[in-house]
């Protein structure tokens, strides 16, 4: 008589447990991360800036209210955006942003920190068009994103620039493609074909998130 609980059958309920808290685990764990840090950081910056705004425990040592930290950040971080939508402000914003932009050494990072993050949200959104590009054969395709239609200043006429990212990291390659070695994905959000690529391909598309063509020019 077959035994009801084999060694694969205990394996594939393993499997399948890792596949359901995996994800949950991690997200966990970076959110958490991301709170403990910053709910570390802030009550020595409160004791520097405002010594006696926090007491101290009996060590000393400024006390640690779990969760002040996000509250604070997130708090601030709202402000900063509501504020900078007055005319006065705004302007000030874009003063010290020129002057950033041109200190050398610092305008290095702090560009290409704000580009960056300005590619996924903002007014100047770059991974918006999402593409399938052909790169090293023509009958193999990547999901890219379209970032630049004009790259003359590089000597190439007839060519886009296409960021491709990379599966399982936060990374990706830049190429620059002739416009007839790519196809725009009209079927599929740009939030979808960038899970889509992250995930290798195990994401599902979802029916519901797809969009309305977009123009390639």
């Amino acid at each position: 008589m077959k035994a009801p609980f084999t060694f694969k059958k205990l394996f594939q309920y393993f499997l399948q447990g890792l596949i359901i808290l995996a994800p949950i685990a991690i997200t966990v764990w970076a959110v958490t991360s991301l709170f403990n840090f910053v709910d570390n950081i802030l009550p020595d910056l409160i004791e520097r800036i405002a010594p006696s705004l926090l007491p101290n425990d009996a060590s000393g040592q400024p006390i640690k209210i779990p969760g002040l930290g996000s509250i604070v950040v997130i708090v601030v971080v709202i402000g900063v955006g509501y504020v900078s939508s007055s005319f006065i402000v705004g302007r000030l914003v874009e003063l010290f942003d020129k002057v950033l932009e041109r200190t050398p050494g610092i305008k290095i990072i702090y560009t290409t920190v704000k580009d960056f993050f300005e590619a996924f949200a903002g007014n100047k959104r770059k991974f918006d068009r999402s593409v399938l590009v052909s790169i090293e054969a023509a009958d193999v395709w990547r999901v890219g994103f379209i970032t630049q239609d004009d790259v003359t200043e590089f000597g190439l006429q007839e060519y886009v620039a296409v960021y491709v990212p990379q599966s399982y990291a936060f990374a990706g390659h830049l190429y620059f493609v002739k416009k007839e070695r790519i196809r725009l994905l009209t079927d599929v959000s740009s939030a979808d074909a960038m899970k889509f690529a992250i995930s290798g391909g195990v994401t599902e598309i979802d029916d519901e998130d797809h969009t309305e063509p977009v123009k390639a020019g």
